[in-house]
């Protein structure tokens, strides 16, 4: 069954850079059960990720969305990631969508009325699923790290990677948003999707405008 965008019907004439991104690092696991909320290393990343993209940033953000966090306190890290780039901008960040509902994102972001461009902070396995919806046609797999920074650009049909976020003391030797080195190291991790469907590495470099 060929598969139908979410942007193909109503679209409004602004239409958005949509960007991507992982939550920040999580605690160890205690008795192999996973930990809520973010490491202290997500916590300096969150607080890093001001300088990337908050104000005077050239990826002009006007909308932040994040996965509906659980009364329990799981599901929390992205909301936790992106607070302080919203606190910057005076942006609110959009908790409303549950983390698997990748059609609602796909729509919340495409028909982003502006001004500005979306910012999207998820679990890094879901990002394939709401970049699909989006409407990019390759299938991308989001690696086993937290520094990259995906963009989908109007009309959504291709991803890009932008590059690492470069947060000091996290990803030094990396550098800022740009090349990514070190994909030879994770290409192993990022296995095909069978029937030869090509599968993208969400590594790999490239020279998108981000304004």
């Amino acid at each position: 069954m060929a598969h139908t965008k979410s942007t193909e019907h109503d679209a409004p004439a602004h239409q958005p850079t949509i960007f991507l991104i992982r939550h920040g690092e999580k605690p160890p696991k205690i008795n192999g059960k996973d930990q809520d909320g973010l490491s202290a290393q997500g916590e300096q990343r969150a607080t890093g990720l001001v300088n990337v993209f908050g104000k005077n940033s050239l990826f002009d953000i006007g909308y932040i969305l994040a996965q509906h966090p659980k009364k329990d306190g799981s599901r929390a890290r992205p909301h936790q990631t992106v607070l302080p780039i919203a606190t910057s901008l005076g942006l609110k960040v959009d908790t409303s969508i549950d983390r698997d509902s990748y059609a609602k994102v796909a729509k919340a972001a495409t028909h982003f009325k502006g001004p500005g461009n979306v910012l999207i902070c998820w679990e890094h396995k879901a990002l394939t699923d709401i970049v699909r919806e989006i409407g990019v046609l390759k299938e991308w797999v989001y690696p086993s790290r937290f520094d990259i920074i995906w963009a989908v650009k109007p009309p959504y049909d291709v991803l890009e990677v932008v590059g690492s976020e470069g947060i000091a003391g996290l990803d030094d030797g990396i550098g800022g948003v740009g090349p990514v080195v070190g994909i030879e190291d994770e290409i192993g991790e990022v296995g095909g999707k069978g029937d030869g469907e090509e599968v993208g590495v969400g590594l790999m470099q490239t020279n998108i405008a981000i304004n």
